[in-house]
């Protein structure tokens, strides 16, 4: 069985081809779980009310903030599997 950091990887490249694109909330989700991976805990300040898209992804980020990074991974292939699957 492949490990978990390839499937990872190829989970990143097959978002970017995905036949439709997703919901916000479900590019939300996905944008905060690979940060949770690659960078782990959000951290610095939130944006302010005048950037709307960046605070929506810090809000994201911070509402997974103490994931693990294996965890992570995992959900973010499953959220991806399931949108090929759709």
């Amino acid at each position: 069985m492949r490990d978990l950091q390839a499937q990872f990887e190829d989970a990143v490249a097959s978002s970017k081809t995905l036949p439709e694109r997703p919901d916000n909330a479900t590019l939300l989700r996905l944008y905060a779980l690979y940060k949770q991976v690659t960078e782990g805990d959000v951290e610095g300040r939130r944006p302010g009310f005048t950037d709307i898209v960046a605070r929506a992804k810090y809000d994201a980020w911070a509402s997974i903030k103490g994931t693990a990074a294996d965890v992570a991974m995992q959900q973010y292939i499953a959220v991806v599997e399931q949108l090929k699957a759709s």
